[in-house]
């Protein structure tokens, strides 16, 4: 059953290491322009996301593909929830075109969760793939949903050969019914444990938030499950509530420990960590990819 959290307290004010880097305007207007021009939209504009400024000024984006409306509700999430559209299938096409107009190498992609779509939408992340496969464009990184535990959908995404698959388990088990209230912490970590068995040359990839209620055992808790699940690269990031709307921040954590973090999961087994308050799922993609290709090699 769902525990409802306190509310953020009063006192709670941001800290000094909370200073998001704007980047170039001229450079990020055009980015979105791009995107814009293409009908297509970014997780970097519908999540909110603080490094958007970074990002979109090094001509790179998240894609967000099968629409920008969400079937589910989390409590931290500042994607508009509702009821989408009809996916669109020229959606792979246009991306893909995106991605070449940019100069990606290495392309991100996620979606909405389309619990209304008997796949959930894990043909269309297929066919999205492929698209930037014969645009030349081999490095593919999909952020996925979790298929309502499905098997099957997520067969048909490894098929396709992404060079990343992404899952996030966002936050510790006794925090998900409250963060997450459609999704579920072992589900999650299953998505980890059938892509190894399925298809164990794909890079996985999963990510969580600090700074929702959640102890530091808690946390070594749910890095020592990502460990068993099968987890090589690891995001860890600071939760900043979207709006008053969504869940309260409980504390800010310092970089320090986040640093603390990255160590524990590295000595634990798991290769790659990426931790800082401003890390988010995408952040610094392709660097962490390479850096365990190194590693690995």
């Amino acid at each position: 059953m769902s525990q409802p959290l306190p509310d953020q307290p009063p006192h709670l004010p941001l800290p000094p290491w909370l200073r998001v880097k704007t980047g170039k305007a001229r450079l990020t207007c055009s980015t979105r322009a791009l995107v814009d021009s293409h009908g297509l939209h970014t997780v970097c504009d519908s999540a909110r996301c603080p490094n958007i400024g970074e990002c979109y000024s090094s001509q790179t984006a998240t894609f967000l593909i099968m629409g920008s409306v969400c079937t589910r509700n989390c409590g931290f999430c500042a994607v508009t929830h509702g009821c989408p559209e009809p996916l669109d299938p020229e959606e792979p096409r246009r991306l893909a075109e995106a991605a070449l107009n940019l100069g990606l190498q290495y392309v991100v992609v996620t979606s909405v969760t389309r619990d209304d779509v008997e796949d959930g939408g894990a043909g269309h992340f297929a066919a999205t793939i492929q698209s930037l496969r014969d645009a030349g464009i081999s490095q593919v990184e999909v952020l996925i949903p979790d298929f309502q535990g499905q098997v099957a959908p997520l067969q048909a995404v490894l098929q396709a050969q992404p060079y990343v698959l992404n899952h996030n388990v966002e936050t510790i088990r006794r925090l998900c019914p409250s963060v997450r209230p459609a999704a579920a912490y072992d589900r999650s970590l299953g998505v980890l444990r059938h892509s190894r068995e399925l298809a164990p040359k794909i890079i996985r990839k999963s990510g969580f938030m600090v700074g929702l209620g959640e102890s530091d055992d808690e946390v070594m808790e749910l890095l020592h499950d990502l460990q068993q699940a099968g987890c090589q690269i690891l995001t860890i990031g600071q939760y900043l509530r979207p709006s008053r709307a969504h869940l309260p921040v409980q504390r800010y954590v310092e970089p320090e420990q986040f640093d603390r973090y990255a160590a524990a999961a590295q000595q634990i087994g798991i290769p790659q960590v990426l931790a800082g308050p401003f890390v988010r799922s995408s952040y610094k993609a392709a660097e962490t990819a390479a850096a365990l290709g190194s590693a690995s090699g």
